[in-house]
């Protein structure tokens, strides 16, 4: 026997929808807390009303996510606007174009191949630490300087020679497409994109920036084909270009065929996305909650110092390397920790294809469900005291304890990032590089943030830095 799903009443006429476009994190968390763990809410005017569902217990994100993710398609209106912006990449394609792009996709990023970006990460990590040294008044703020850093390292790996022209444009152009993506998922009635407002035409010059910056660098790479091709194979003795840009043009395989330069394009701009913001959130939280927790500072510090100090002139830290990821787990159980409470994508959305029951309510077909790791992440039932920072609940024990569903910071089941070895390796390596050169103290001890297509901080995190080695 089904019972009727709980929510709150909201406003007469417009339900909670301007709770949601105050605070929709807070409204969520709200909502499981007077209403428990499966939840209805409505949003918009008699006539243009949504309904939809959360589910917060991580049994039901599970189930959405993976044991029935058949049933819960990408269809929600955000993945739409995605995808007429940023393509069809693997974070929005489906059916058989998904599986078809995953398989050829999977190979670049194996473990063997993503540990060999490591050089990368560290080359750009260690050049952020000498800026540093220029800092006025010693302070910087890890919202911008994070986003940076993940920005370089992303397009250094995907671009290689190229990352520098492709820096600017996407750092200028990919705030106001992030923006008009979002507004446009969650307005009632939208406006044709043809139509030429200021906003439709800003981010169409936006968009078309980015989608010429990647054309011309895809036809640099892409082997010359047909009777008139004239490229010349790679100089005897010369290395064979290794970026990620270079592999996706070579991806290929009997099934699959290979990708063509339009779908190469779309699988760039979809791992720029998803491959900077969402480790630059990991990286300026983890960095920020370390500042405001100095003991928790200290002892990741000490494990830096005692694993890449061994050997070297006075102990200094040296580079790490992907080898070292298990020997700081420290670190690793502080970055968990910062996503646990800040997880670069607090909402992921679906759309049920057919009737379901989840937590003994039956969702309808086509309702949009929503996950919440913003929500199930505090969840006083998986993890007690919520709002504190407490890396030791990362501890091998405690995490076997718990639902594999109580922590999913990359999604999960068919779905789950493909790129979640490739984050956790970056940013390890990126904050063992600035731990070792400097200590950090807060600033600013709050950092409001709020749900876009990531996690976006809405104020500073400013920390002042204190170095911990002199200057070379």
């Amino acid at each position: 026997m089904t019972m009727t799903i709980p929510g709150p009443d909201g406003l007469p006429l417009l339900g909670s929808m301007l709770d949601l476009r105050r605070d929709s994190l807070g409204t969520f968390l709200r909502a499981r807390r007077e209403h428990g763990d499966v939840v209805r809410l409505e949003a918009g005017p008699p006539g243009l009303r949504s309904v939809f569902y959360a589910v917060f217990a991580p049994e039901a994100v599970q189930q959405v996510l993976a044991s029935e993710a058949a049933a819960f398609r990408k269809d929600h209106p955000l993945y739409e606007e995605v995808r007429q912006s940023f393509g069809n990449g693997l974070l929005t394609s489906q059916d058989a174009d998904y599986l078809r792009q995953r398989r050829l996709v999977q190979p670049l990023f194996t473990k063997r191949r993503v540990d060999g970006y490591a050089t990368a990460v560290t080359a750009e990590a260690d050049a952020l630490a000498a800026r540093w040294r220029t800092a006025a008044d010693d302070t910087v703020d890890l919202v911008p300087e994070m986003n940076r850093l993940a920005l370089r390292t992303v397009s250094r790996i995907l671009f290689g020679t190229d990352a520098d022209a492709a820096v600017d444009a996407i750092d200028r152009c990919a705030p106001v497409i992030n923006a008009y993506v979002v507004r446009r998922a969650y307005v009632p009635v939208k406006i044709p994109r043809e139509w030429p407002t200021p906003g439709n035409r800003k981010a169409r010059a936006a968009i078309d920036e980015l989608n010429a910056l990647c054309d011309r660098i895809i036809a640099e790479r892409r082997p010359a084909t047909g009777p008139t091709a004239t490229a010349e194979p790679a100089r005897a003795g010369e290395p064979a270009a290794d970026d990620l840009l270079t592999l996706l043009t070579e991806a290929a395989n009997d099934e699959d065929g290979s990708l063509d330069a339009t779908e190469v394009r779309e699988q760039v701009l979809i791992f720029l996305l998803a491959g900077h913001e969402t480790t630059a959130t990991s990286l300026a939280f983890t960095l920020h909650l370390l500042a405001r927790h100095p003991e928790e500072q200290r002892r990741v510090q000490e494990e830096i110092d005692r694993v890449l100090g061994e050997g070297t002139p006075g102990g200094t830290p040296r580079p790490p390397t992907a080898a070292e990821l298990e020997r700081l787990p420290c670190l690793t159980r502080a970055l968990k920790e910062a996503m646990r409470l800040y997880p670069a994508a607090p909402v992921i959305s679906r759309r049920a294809v057919e009737a379901t029951t989840i937590g003994g309510h039956t969702v309808p077909p086509g309702a949009d469900v929503v996950v919440a790791p913003w929500v199930t992440h505090r969840h006083p039932d998986l993890w007690p005291d919520p709002e504190r920072f407490d890396p030791d609940r990362f501890t091998p024990d405690r995490e076997a304890a718990r639902h594999r569903y109580a922590w999913f910071p990359f999604g999960g089941g068919p779905r789950a990032c493909i790129g979640q070895h490739f984050s956790m390796l970056e940013s390890v390596l990126a904050l063992a590089t600035l731990l070792g050169a400097y200590e950090l103290e807060a600033v600013d001890e709050e950092v409001p943030v709020a749900a876009g297509i990531t996690l976006q901080a809405t104020g500073p995190a400013r920390v002042r830095l204190r170095p911990r080695t002199p200057a070379p």
